[in-house]
């Protein structure tokens, strides 16, 4: 707001004048409704910079990224060429070697601004490798060693406006999407992820390990790819589907949740969605959470061979559920207050 700014000027420069001995501030434009599009480059030494497609990472929760897809949903052959030109020639202006990733802001009028740019291999490359057939890590390397743009980077750059595929990851992270996405971390029980043709799972845990709470917590990601977007939907519906982990809870169901939404299917999702939308849907979805908690608990109880020790009763019988006694109704609002602090797997 207009009262806050000066305060927040001052906060800048002294953060910029501490971390690189400059306090110069600028303003930047609102860009309200804005997808974020970025374009993967590669550049050896020799000058020569390629676009080798781009992707679209607009769902985030504070600024970061929580589902991508390649290639960017709705362009256009000449929108594609004309944002791949501009971010190869902000690569040739600075130089730029290896791989590095130009973003841009897209905004309701479909253009695009220059929001910066990554000199470093992305999470979310993967998307990128299975749609352009190329293994970046591979070419990162071979740049890196001083190699000129391999024969596969050019072609791959050569096609990149008619994209024959399409692809979309989603990160697993130890977060509770029910608490503003807090970190939620655990030892891990069970690990099932999915497989099968266009699948692809890059993970750094398995059942038994423990996530901590001092680094980030991504654990997993999910690539699939076909042969177009609602095909690459449906398999990661499916794959999503497969996917089970228990002990920690995830943002498996903001996912779930995230890919039958009209909007993402329609390809409009903006970078303001979690935070306009996401709160909305928490209702509904902690009331269903907060059934099936009650009904498994009572399940649980009617089943049981004999007494049952409850957080409420210590001598809770099958009977005393069946006749709704006092002893039954404190039992189940204990599930019920469990069912409210865990989110359903």
């Amino acid at each position: 707001s207009e009262p806050a700014l000066p305060a927040a000027l001052a906060a800048g420069a002294a953060e910029a004048r501490a971390a690189f001995g400059d306090g110069s501030v600028y303003l930047e434009r609102e860009i309200v409704g804005a997808r974020h599009i970025e374009v993967q480059l590669l550049g050896d030494r020799q000058g020569t910079i390629v676009a080798i497609g781009e992707r679209d990472c607009s769902i985030q929760r504070r600024h970061q990224k929580l589902l991508e897809e390649a290639p960017a949903p709705g362009l256009s052959p000449k929108e594609r060429r004309d944002l791949h030109e501009m971010a190869v020639r902000i690569g040739r202006s600075t130089r730029l070697e290896n791989a590095v990733t130009a973003e841009f802001l897209f905004d309701v009028e479909r253009r695009f601004w220059f929001l910066e740019v990554n000199t470093r291999l992305q999470v979310e490359h993967c998307v990128t490798e299975l749609v352009a057939d190329l293994d970046i890590v591979r070419e990162q390397l071979f740049l890196a060693a001083g190699r000129p743009l391999s024969d596969q980077s050019r072609a791959a750059a050569a096609g990149a406006a008619m994209p024959a595929r399409h692809a979309l990851e989603i990160r697993i992270s130890a977060e509770d999407p029910a608490r503003d996405f807090a970190p939620a971390p655990g030892q891990i029980g069970r690990w099932e992820m999915p497989a099968g043709p266009g699948v692809r799972v890059d993970a750094a845990v398995q059942a038994g390990e423990r996530i901590p709470p001092d680094y980030d917590p991504l654990i997993a990601k999910i690539i699939v790819v076909d042969a177009d977007r609602p095909a690459a939907i449906a398999r990661l519906g499916r794959a999503l589907a497969e996917t089970e982990i228990t002990g920690v809870q995830t943002t498996l169901p903001f996912h779930r949740a995230v890919i039958v939404e009209p909007g993402f299917l329609e390809g409009a999702m903006t970078t303001d969605w979690v935070d306009e939308h996401w709160a909305e849907r928490l209702l509904p979805l902690r009331a269903g959470a907060l059934r099936a908690a009650i009904l498994a608990a009572a399940d649980a109880v009617i089943r049981a061979p004999g007494p049952v020790r409850g957080p409420a009763d210590e001598g809770l019988t099958r009977a005393t559920v069946r006749q709704g006694s006092r002893s039954a109704s404190e039992w189940a609002s204990a599930g019920r207050r469990a069912g409210v602090e865990r989110w359903p797997r």
